[in-house]
């Protein structure tokens, strides 16, 4: 049975999930790439290197963002949304994005790329390599879902 998803079925997935997919054009190119998310309600936030991507949503804001689960190939559910990039700017503004991305992902991280912050009672921190990161959301403007169930 193919179905539409609720609004709560759509929230519940993007909140169950870390990786999602952000689609993006500029220039007459079409680029899909997966990312690690957080998702609060209202925004997905994530954060990138420079690269294709940021200079991308930079030139036209408009992006689409999908996650999935599936169980297998006949129990499925999906969600597509559409919304607008919003880059964080601002020493509070970032750090307060990067908080809500690090308080989803560090629970699920166990990686030689952490390291004790002895000033924070032994929080972990990502280390980070120069560029800097840019931290960034995505206002959520429309979402659907979809599931297969059998």
């Amino acid at each position: 049975m193919l179905g539409t998803l609720s609004k709560t079925q759509i929230d519940h997935v993007l909140d169950s999930q870390v990786v999602g997919r952000i689609g993006c054009y500029a220039d007459g190119r079409v680029f899909v790439v997966p990312i690690t998310y957080a998702f609060d309600g209202e925004y997905i936030y994530a954060h990138s290197k420079e690269g294709m991507k940021i200079n991308m949503m930079r030139k036209n804001h408009k992006v689409c963002f999908e996650v999935d689960v599936m169980d297998n190939m006949a129990n499925w559910r999906s969600v597509i949304l559409w919304g607008e990039y919003q880059e964080l700017k601002g020493a509070a503004v970032q750090e307060r994005g990067m908080k809500i991305l690090s308080d989803r992902l560090m629970p699920l991280v166990a990686s030689e790329t952490l390291i004790s912050d002895r000033h924070h009672s032994m929080r972990p921190q990502i280390m980070e390599k120069e560029p800097k990161a840019i931290v960034y959301r995505i206002k959520i403007v429309e979402k659907t879902g979809r599931y297969e169930k059998q």
